[in-house]
């Protein structure tokens, strides 16, 4: 049986939604960039890109969302179990979401990376 110690899930609970906040913020910034950049040009090459980047970020908005959601339910799964067991370790099945949990995590921060980075050389062609 699998079995992880609740103190380090709990420290990597909040790195993820640290990162994942980190995100959301970084895309307002960049909302704000694709607004200014959208109200100056009327390219209509340009202008679905707009769509384009606008389109992503609400995606990514949600995916966020979804994914701190899970992380926060697994939290609460984990703060029960804590409070069942007096080993400090979590079952499998929550160490099995807690997996899960961390790949979407990941991803999410891979996808972020080149959305970003996708969107920088929109902005720099464009301002």
């Amino acid at each position: 049986m699998k079995r992880i110690n609740i103190s380090h899930v709990s420290n990597m609970h909040n790195q993820w939604l640290r990162t994942l906040n980190f995100y959301k913020s970084e895309m307002s910034i960049l909302k704000g960039i694709l607004t200014e950049v959208g109200g100056k040009n009327s390219n209509a090459e340009m202008l679905k890109d707009v769509e384009h980047f606008e389109n992503q970020f609400k995606i990514q908005a949600i995916n966020i969302d979804t994914i701190a959601h899970g992380i926060h339910v697994n939290i609460d799964a984990i703060s029960k179990e804590a409070t069942n067991s007096s080993a400090g370790y979590i079952d499998s099945n929550l160490a099995t979401e807690h997996d899960q949990l961390c790949a979407q995590a990941e991803d999410e921060e891979k996808i972020m990376i080149e959305l970003i980075r996708s969107f920088r050389k929109f902005a720099e062609k464009w301002m």
